[in-house]
């Protein structure tokens, strides 16, 4: 007779304890403790892809092999993941409900047309998943769909089918039959997610695996779904906006600092493929409070709009707001243009915003956050064909900036006559491939000069 027991599991990091608590000992989140029932089965039937015994091995025994990776035919999507998929890896992806990530995997199970490809669904019926297919216009005789949420089915048509790549959406649907509590639940997600690897791993058959987020953004279930996995792709965007942004947060097989650009549409996620573009602002009129900044991320030169407004603080405590670009940094930004500049920014608000609802975390975007801000405050609007790339010390010094030659090359590409540097940047910069002209500036006094000396 099968034998039950009641514990409870942290809905955080996964941790089990054998009663209620309410503070989680190992994340230290409040009241994430839910109790489950997990019932033992007396015979425990082992998966029949279960491979030989392994047994140890001298790492100079171990046979290396270079396997080349399957392009899934979208070339953002190959960039993020380092080049494509690799045989026997579990890739997961989150976001948002609507966000794309269905509509992604689909595409991708679509356009290899020459793999055989199961795509497992829990959340939509085949019926669906066609009329899915038939609005973004693809098509794919060797895409095979089922509906199915028990693990052990699944592992059984995969085992018929033999798949060249293995699509589950989503992993929060599924269940096994060796244990009782209910889909989604910390421990079958952990119990699915395992079993899903080790049939990667043995089958060598990459899996692509949709998660869901929770209202704090972060992805459903136990950490170690993440730890699990061997890439975690991450969607990101806003409703009312068209772009989709696609960021990896972790990646064994490439870099983690890489993100891609969507467009949705009617027939589905288009590639953008020169998002510089997209990122600024088609006008004619110049306007203050708007500048423009040559970013890098990963291994791609972004051009970016900054916009900021700086007003008079009309409820005596002065606003400090900002919109993909971090609070505390602007706040040191103006500390140091109240210090070194001699601004007086004080007693006024200023708010802050990256065009296009991406998100910024290079230091390089410093400079150019300081000449919106003083344009803004100043009234005074900056030429559009300007771009700027520098961070901005404590002192008031203009930093120099990594992979320079990029950034001047990009702003080159697209049309921009003149682009602002740190003076420490010019150590071995070769600027005469280049018909942009370099401005070089140490102090945010001489930025300040040269921006507003005319006006």
């Amino acid at each position: 007779m099968a034998k039950s027991k009641s514990v409870y599991f942290c809905q955080n990091c996964g941790a089990e304890s054998a009663k209620w608590i309410g503070k989680c000992p190992s994340c230290g989140e409040w009241n994430t403790y839910i109790e489950q029932i997990i019932t033992k089965s007396s015979k425990q039937t082992q998966l029949s892809y279960a491979s030989e015994k392994q047994v140890p091995q001298k790492m100079s025994e171990i046979q290396s092999r270079k396997e080349g990776r399957i392009s899934t035919r979208i070339i953002e999507l190959d960039r993020i993941l380092g080049g494509g998929l690799v045989s026997g890896s579990m890739i997961l992806i989150g976001g948002e409900p609507g966000i794309g990530k269905s509509t992604l995997a689909l595409q991708v199970a679509l356009k290899l047309d020459h793999l055989k490809i199961l795509y497992i669904s829990g959340e939509e019926s085949p019926q669906q998943i066609k009329m899915r297919a038939e609005r973004i216009n693809l098509k794919n005789d060797n895409c095979y769909i089922l509906s199915e949420t028990l693990l052990e089915n699944i592992f059984t048509h995969s085992l018929n089918l033999e798949p060249d790549l293995l699509i589950i959406d989503s992993i929060q649907t599924l269940y096994s039959d060796k244990l009782e509590s209910s889909a989604g639940t910390v421990s079958q997600i952990r119990e699915t997610a395992a079993s899903l690897l080790k049939f990667a791993k043995e089958k060598n058959v990459p899996v692509f695996l949709i998660g869901h987020i929770t209202k704090d953004g972060t992805l459903a279930g136990p950490k170690v779904l993440e730890h699990i996995v061997d890439t975690v792709l991450q969607f990101e965007g806003d409703h009312n906006h068209m772009y989709r942004i696609l960021r990896t947060t972790k990646n064994r097989f490439g870099s983690t600092s890489e993100l891609g650009i969507f467009e949705m549409g009617s027939k589905g996620l288009r590639e953008v493929s020169n998002p510089s573009e997209i990122l600024i602002t088609q006008s004619d009129e110049n306007l203050s409070g708007t500048t423009i900044a040559a970013t890098i991320n990963g291994v791609r030169p972004l051009l970016i709009e900054i916009q900021a407004l700086v007003s008079s603080a009309a409820y005596g405590t002065p606003q400090r707001s900002s919109t993909g670009f971090d609070n505390r940094r602007l706040g040191m930004l103006l500390a140091v243009l109240e210090k070194r500049a001699g601004f007086r920014l004080a007693q006024k608000d200023v708010f802050l915003n990256i065009a296009g609802g991406i998100k910024v975390d290079d230091p390089a975007t410093d400079l150019s956050v300081i000449a919106s801000v003083l344009s803004s405050n100043l009234d005074l609007p900056i030429e559009k064909n300007i771009c700027f790339a520098g961070e901005v010390g404590l002192t008031g010094e203009i930093r120099p900036v990594t992979r320079v030659e990029q950034r001047i090359s990009e702003a080159d590409k697209l049309g921009f006559k003149k682009i602002y540097i740190s003076k420490y940047n010019s150590k071995g910069l070769d600027t005469s491939k280049f018909k942009i002209e370099i401005v070089k500036v140490s102090k945010v006094e001489e930025l300040f000069r040269s921006l507003f000396k005319k006006n």
